[in-house]
């Protein structure tokens, strides 16, 4: 296949649908074969783009965190820093809905059992918390929460978030618990553990339901 041949939209598709193959039907169903049939093209087309399946594994976590760190580094900073934690915690719900095959590659567990990922490999997506620390940081600058590390505040909102959004895939959370009404409770609770003042959060929080749009 020749430079000019190469359809730029195909390396995309195939991770689309090597994600959704992975997430919904497990491993064991992501064969070459099967994953050039659904999207139509050759198995040499497969291995032109990504060589072995454990390189387009690491392809699709590459751009799952692509588009994660994408959601989250165009929420506009503001003024209210706590507020912007809020707007960052609907980012990652919205981005999370919206490739939810990739989502569930990204983090792994039994989805990749099988595949031979290298720590770096799951370290790689890291990079995406950045946003998220740097407005924790902005929060204890501005007294809205206690001095400490940003890194571990973040962490607590990364794991209360991801388990949120894991129990929301799985239809658990329904009326009156449903995601939304936890994921405010949840965030506002963890920022007035770390020294938030109640109605300054509750406040802010607020104004971020107003700008997840």
């Amino acid at each position: 296949m020749s430079p000019r041949q190469i359809d730029p939209t195909l390396a995309p598709q195939l991770l689309r649908a090597a994600a959704k193959l992975l997430a919904e039907e497990g491993p064991k169903a992501l064969s070459t074969r099967r994953l050039a049939a659904e999207v139509g093209t050759s198995t040499m087309a497969v291995y032109t783009h990504f060589g072995g399946k454990g390189d387009l594994v690491r392809a699709m976590v590459r751009e799952g965190f692509s588009y994660l760190n994408r959601s989250l580094t165009e929420v506009a900073e503001t003024a209210d820093p706590v507020a912007d934690i809020g707007a960052l915690g609907w980012a990652y719900r919205h981005n999370a809905q919206e490739h939810w095959h990739l989502y569930s590659v990204m983090f792994g567990g039994s989805v990749l059992s099988g595949f031979s990922l290298t720590d770096d490999d799951r370290q790689h997506g890291r990079y995406t918390l950045e946003t998220l620390v740097g407005a924790v940081a902005r929060c204890m600058a501005a007294d809205r929460l206690s001095p400490g590390d940003p890194q571990a505040v973040a962490h607590q909102l990364w794991i209360a978030l991801h388990g949120l959004v894991t129990l929301e895939f799985g239809g658990y959370l329904v009326p009156p618990y449903d995601a939304d009404a936890c994921f405010e409770a949840q965030v506002t609770g963890l920022l007035m553990g770390a020294g938030g003042d109640p109605a300054g959060t509750l406040a802010s929080m607020a104004q971020a339901r107003e700008r997840r749009a």
